[in-house]
């Protein structure tokens, strides 16, 4: 048996390789799940495993699992892993930068001859990104959930394709791997992931300990007022629901993100009606993403909103209503996991800082029914979802060696013998 360690050649030529399936021509990757480029994808990653001779697996939502036996099969495996599909317009490292790195895992432990005292698996969750069928992470919520929502059956893309059509093609493209049932129990997870922000680039760290994710919550606002002509009517008469959504947004845009760092607000749409230049506003709709890591904020935050809304509403003779059309709660990922990171990244001399993730990640949902726990590297100005997203090759190479010294120290820290590793070829 010899020390673990990533081959960085081999990892690098991995990344580029998957870069290539759906390329764009500014670089980037249009890979959306379920499409033809995330099937190559997947049978690429599912060969890949088999020519080491890992077990391939998959579930009845595509969630694809790439195996490596351990001391004792019977255990629930420890996974490691990310997603495979992209935005339209998406970047190389989104996601396949955390499912590549789970398999050079794989292979590192395979060439050191390491027998790992419970199966480790790598794992492709469909659909992280929510860019061809909505929502995002159906993967993982569905594995989380042990079921597919039926609502989804319905879905349509933003193409027109139809979701059980295209889930159903993708299953039978990779007719070599095995169906298991959807959600079974397991160790743990560990995800690698770009950052998504500059923080850790301005920094100059290579490692983010994620600690937790954001809860969110969307809320959609409508104030009504009464349509009227532009030039005629004098301020005294209006009843403009345009300029009661400026009072109250005036007041929210200084009260809530200046005042706590950890906050995100963030109004996306806007629309006006009737929507003619010499008309003033009768109805004006907006949504808001409103995010942060402690759920009495959130309820706290909300109803500030609110009332500023019914107060700004009411000051100018219109009437406002807020309805909540998304809430997920915020998640702390495990503190064993997160000494384990921690641990890691010592014994590796990288530095390192603990973090929040203000965006979803797959994690999120695994998170609930097992331990959790993810990893951030650095990306060029803090760009995602974005043809021009990079990572540098080192702090890839060291992302994936924090991976692998992470998951052994996990599994050291279930009472079972040190496994050795070391730095990367």
């Amino acid at each position: 048996m010899r020390e673990a360690r990533i081959d960085a050649g081999r990892f690098l030529g991995r990344l580029e390789a998957f870069a290539g399936i759906g390329a764009t021509p500014k670089g980037g990757v249009n890979r959306q799940a379920l499409s033809l480029q995330d099937r190559r994808a997947r049978v690429l990653l599912a060969q890949l495993g088999q020519a080491r001779g890992f077990g391939v697996h998959q579930d009845a939502i595509a969630n694809l699992f790439v195996r490596r036996e351990g001391r004792n099969a019977s255990l629930p495996p420890f996974l490691i892993g990310s997603h495979l599909d992209s935005q339209l317009t998406g970047g190389r490292f989104d996601g396949a930068l955390g499912v590549l790195a789970a398999f050079e895992v794989l292979e590192a432990l395979e060439d050191a001859g390491i027998e790992t005292p419970v199966p480790v698996e790598a794992v492709a969750w469909t659909n992280e990104e929510g860019s061809h069928y909505q929502p995002g992470c159906m993967g993982s919520m569905a594995f989380a959930a042990g079921a597919i929502p039926e609502r989804w059956s319905a879905l349509r893309g933003h193409d027109g394709s139809s979701f059980s059509e295209e889930l159903r093609d993708t299953l039978a493209a990779l007719p070599e791997a095995s169906m298991r049932p959807l959600g079974f129990p397991i160790a743990g997870y560990l995800e690698l992931h770009i950052e998504q922000g500059p923080s850790l680039e301005r920094e100059g760290i290579p490692i983010g300990i994620v600690e937790g994710i954001q809860g969110t919550r969307w809320l959609e606002v409508e104030i009504t007022g009464q349509a009227a002509h532009a030039g005629t009517t004098a301020l005294a008469f209006r009843r403009d629901a345009m300029a009661a959504a400026v009072r109250a947004l005036d007041r929210l845009y200084a009260a809530i993100m200046p005042r706590d760092a950890r906050a995100r607000f963030t109004v996306g749409k806007l629309t006006l009606e009737p929507g003619a230049v010499n008309a003033i506003p009768e109805r004006t709709a907006l949504t808001i993403d409103l995010r942060h890591p402690e759920s009495a904020e959130l309820d706290r935050l909300e109803a500030l909103i609110a009332d500023a809304f019914a107060e700004a509403a009411s000051a100018g003779g219109c009437a406002a209503t807020l309805r909540r059309i998304f809430d997920m709660p915020p998640a702390e990922f495990s503190p064993s996991l997160l000494d384990c990171l921690g641990a890691a990244a010592k014994g590796l001399g990288l530095a390192s800082k603990p973090m929040l993730s203000g965006a979803f990640h797959d994690a999120l949902f695994i998170n609930r029914v097992a331990p959790a726990a993810m990893i951030f590297v650095p990306c060029r100005d803090g760009l995602s979802h974005n043809e021009a997203e990079y990572v540098e090759p080192d702090q890839a190479v060291a992302g994936a060696q924090m991976l692998l010294a992470s998951t052994l120290k996990a599994l050291e820290a279930q009472g079972r013998g040190p496994l050795p590793v070391t730095g990367p070829a």
